[in-house]
């Protein structure tokens, strides 16, 4: 005999509830999902091109990503829905014309507010379909039947009517005046300016922004002048950065760097911590997410757990008493920093440890040659070490000094110092001025792995906006009619301000 139901058990009455927590779930899932298949938007905003996307948030707002430089975060609405605002680049047609009719800046203002209620309104559009569609078709597949299907489409309407109406009550438009900011803007605010100040400075800002575009634009006229050399599909390109120094925004920099150029490896000449504590180890962590393989040799201020933890990525070949590795079809050997120095109070142990740790990777670049395995590219921290390798491999990498070095030793190998790639990292808000973020891309002949050309990106330190990439030619790949040896290893080519997320014109 079954025993009688218990007051309040769950029964038959508790099924409702289910069915209406899983109607729930099917549609914020078919939603999230239609969202984010089909719901982005490409507008153009001004002279730029941007990509406009909902999704999902807690606590909703407006994101604004400025790649490579970081992000913005308006507290905007308060809504289930996030803004996402991608600016993906700068056209360099819509600059050009603004340049040569500067009348134009003056209706520039009512040109964005009309770009950007144009692209919301394609936003909205797009988004209830996406939303309508993700939902109805998650609940086809789930309930096979087409009333709860059609059901669960209407759900999703009104919860994005809803959030709809929640954003546009909670509608903040004095957020801008308070704007959260990430990756390099985190510490410079002054990038945008004081927000307060537009509206009583407004013709300053358009004389700033006049400047802007038309130095935007001279990045364009400049490719016609640079050094000639067209880096054909078969080029290798390898990116060299140094001395990040625990700087979190670099890694958003040499990401963009990696899709920008498409580099086919990265060497990191060492000090990309600054303390070397496994506490850090965690800010290695996007090393794995680059999109390219990344060969290391450690610096002065990484430690032997730095450099154990990183062994433990699939993608990082780390290169320590001389070792060699093959990537990309690239011979790449280094060493370690022989010497820990985190803390700088303390003394280093001086040139003559660097002397000999140089001595021993260039005698393991001998054997490599022996071996019938020449390398291409040596890496090492310090440039005094660098310098010992000189005779044994045609190229040599480091870093060390936080400012670029070119130049041929007297045996015909070339040292190539990198400045560095992190600003100086953390500590570079003690300096009386703010140090530039430096990266270069080499161009590598597939065939005889050569270096034929380099450009060398240099960006504004914190609480700077400039932007500059210059191609650079060696002296024996620069044309015999280049006038004064223009782009040569001795004579800086020709540099123009570059746009974040900008392709480099001479690819």
């Amino acid at each position: 005999m079954p025993a009688p139901a218990l007051p309040g058990a769950a029964g038959p009455r508790s099924r409702p509830v289910v069915r209406v927590l899983g109607m729930v779930a099917v549609v914020v899932l078919g939603g999230w999902l239609g969202l984010l298949v089909v719901g982005d938007v490409k507008t153009p905003v001004g002279p730029m091109d941007t990509t406009m996307a909902l999704r999902p948030s807690l606590s909703g707002g407006t994101r604004v990503d400025v790649s490579p430089l970081g992000a913005l975060e308006l507290d905007s609405h308060v809504a289930p829905l996030r803004l996402d605002v991608d600016v993906d680049r700068l056209d360099p047609e819509r600059s050009q014309r603004l340049v040569e009719k500067p009348e134009r800046f003056s209706g520039l203002q009512d040109e964005v507010t009309r770009d950007i209620a144009d692209g919301a309104r394609e936003l909205a559009l797009r988004s209830v379909v996406a939303v309508l569609t993700g939902a109805t078709a998650l609940g086809l597949i789930v309930y096979r039947r087409p009333r709860p299907a059609l059901a669960a489409g209407g759900l999703a309407l009104v919860l994005l009517a809803g959030s709809g109406v929640s954003a546009y009550a909670t509608w903040n438009p004095k957020s801008v005046l308070e704007p959260k900011f990430s990756g390099l803007l985190s510490s410079a605010p002054s990038v945008v300016g004081d927000a307060r100040s537009i509206v009583t400075e407004f013709d300053v800002y358009q004389q700033e922004l006049a400047r802007l575009v038309t130095n935007v634009s001279r990045l364009y006229d400049a490719t016609s002048t640079l050094p000639v050399y067209q880096p054909d599909p078969g080029t290798l390109r390898v990116l060299h950065v140094s001395d990040i120094h625990l700087n979190p925004a670099s890694w958003h920099i040499v990401a963009s760097l990696v899709k920008q150029y498409d580099i086919d490896v990265i060497i990191d000449s060492g000090d990309t911590m600054d303390h070397g504590t496994t506490t850090e180890n965690g800010f290695l962590d996007p090393i794995r997410d680059l999109g390219a393989p990344y060969v290391w040799v450690r610096g002065n201020h990484d430690s032997k757990d730095t450099q154990k933890y990183l062994r433990g990525f699939k993608n990082v070949r780390v290169l320590d008493e001389g070792s060699a590795v093959t990537v990309a079809g690239v011979r790449i050997a280094g060493t370690g920093d022989p010497q820990f120095t985190p803390d700088r109070t303390l003394t280093r142990g001086g040139g003559a440890s660097e002397r000999m740790a140089g001595l021993r990777l260039a005698s393991a670049l001998r054997d490599q040659t022996r071996a019938g395995t020449p390398v291409d590219i040596a890496v090492a921290h310090d440039p005094q070490l660098a310098r010992e390798t000189d005779g044994t491999v045609p190229l040599v990498l480091s870093g060390h000094v936080h400012h670029r070095v070119n130049e041929v030793l007297p045996l015909g190998t070339r040292l190539k110092v990198e400045g560095s790639t992190g600003g100086g990292g953390l500590r570079a808000v003690q300096n009386e001025k703010p140090e530039k973020v430096r990266a270069s891309v080499l161009y590598l002949d597939r065939a005889t792995r050569r270096l034929q050309a380099w450009d060398e990106i240099t960006l504004g330190g914190l609480g700077l906006t400039t932007a500059e990439v210059s191609r650079h030619l060696p002296e024996e790949n620069t044309p015999a009619a280049s006038p004064s040896g223009a782009g040569s290893s001795g004579t800086p080519g020709p540099s123009a301000p570059l746009p974040p997320g900008t392709p480099s014109p001479s690819r």
